[in-house]
């Protein structure tokens, strides 16, 4: 099995208070809170730690200016992997220890990460079932009353990347991630080995004019139990006066066609990236057969207000399997930099950047 997801998420942040009153206020369970950190604990184990910016614990130099994720923590199954997985990676990239015995190093594309071995919870989850005209699993049975959301595990932490073909490659060729689902021409989805959602990171490709020329952190996303949870979690938030980053494009509350996932995002103080609530999305092993598709037809399903690009009568339906990677050739970098968009692609803009 070895990476079983994502062990902990380091944040440096400009405002300690305030960004642990977004965190409490986003339903993740405080494990401490003091004048130096913060760190939450969710249920599956996994843990987002907030540190100072300029902090001794977060990676030097920063890998990226501001708010926002500064370290990946893969947790891995056991020792033997660790090593088998530390050995790989020092075959192309410099790897350092530190005292815990955790794996550092920084990957091609300036993302750094590290790996730790994992003790992952079980998490306990129920969703009510749903009735249709046809069929009521429900029957003399109310759903499930909720009073606030509570995320239960990290699904997955996305990024731009200068060369989002060759970031997923390096996954895959070190830390053994699967490739899931490619939205051609903005990125590659790729699930852990040890996981089933859909996907536990997603490279997005920094040539989009919605993008930075350069590697940063865009959102995390958090599993919930249902659509319920979600929308309970995107009112409280509001309610608190946090901002919802699509609201204004989307309609807040959106569903992806590519991995069926209903979302909803948070804007993370200090532009710091986004947080988002995160539930059915497919989940799947080794038998999936990767896709490629359009981005137009792939990012949303449904939307209350989805912008101009996404909708309309001339969504074609574009998506092939996609086992034998033809689909990557035309958007591997021979050579650094940004390289200009063309087509449809180059009309994005930042308004229509969540509903990918």
């Amino acid at each position: 099995m070895s990476i079983l997801g994502v062990e902990s998420v380091l944040f440096g942040v400009d405002d300690l208070a305030l960004h642990s009153r977004f965190w409490t206020d986003f339903g993740l369970p405080v494990e401490s809170i003091s004048a130096t950190e913060a760190v939450f604990r969710l249920a599956s184990g996994s843990r987002i730690i907030l540190l100072p910016l300029g902090d001794a614990r977060l990676p030097s130099p920063d890998p990226f200016d501001g708010n926002g994720v500064k370290l990946t923590v893969w947790g891995v199954d056991n020792a033997e992997n660790l090593e088998r997985i530390a050995a790989s990676l020092a075959t192309e990239v410099a790897v350092t220890r530190d005292a815990e015995g955790t794996v550092h190093c920084v990957c091609p594309d300036g993302q750094p990460i590290a790996l730790r071995i994992w003790d992952k919870r079980p998490v306990t989850s129920a969703a009510s079932p749903v009735n249709t005209p046809q069929t009521q699993p429900r029957f003399n049975q109310h759903r499930i009353w909720r009073h606030k959301a509570i995320p239960k595990t990290i699904n997955h932490i996305v990024f731009f990347s200068p060369d989002y073909v060759g970031s997923f490659e390096f996954y895959e060729r070190h830390l053994g991630f699967r490739y899931t689902d490619h939205s051609k021409g903005v990125g590659i989805f790729a699930r852990a080995p040890g996981t089933f959602e859909h996907h536990s990171i997603f490279w997005v490709n920094c040539d989009l004019p919605i993008a930075p020329d350069h590697f940063k952190f865009m959102h995390i996303a958090f599993g919930m139990d249902d659509i319920d949870e979600v929308m309970l979690g995107a009112n409280l938030m509001a309610d608190k006066g946090w901002k919802n980053t699509t609201m204004n494009t989307s309609g807040g509350i959106s569903r992806h066609r590519i991995s069926s996932a209903i979302y909803y995002y948070c804007e993370i103080p200090g532009h710091g990236g986004e947080a988002e609530y995160h539930a059915d999305t497919d989940y799947l092993d080794d038998n999936w057969v990767p896709r490629a598709w359009d981005f137009k037809f792939g990012s949303l399903l449904w939307a209350a207000s989805p912008p101009a690009i996404f909708r309309g009568p001339d969504i074609a339906w574009d998506m092939r399997f996609d086992a034998d990677r033809q689909s990557f050739d035309p958007f591997r970098k021979a050579a650094s930099g940004k390289r200009p968009m063309t087509g449809e692609l180059s009309r994005l803009t930042q308004d229509d950047e969540h509903a990918l």
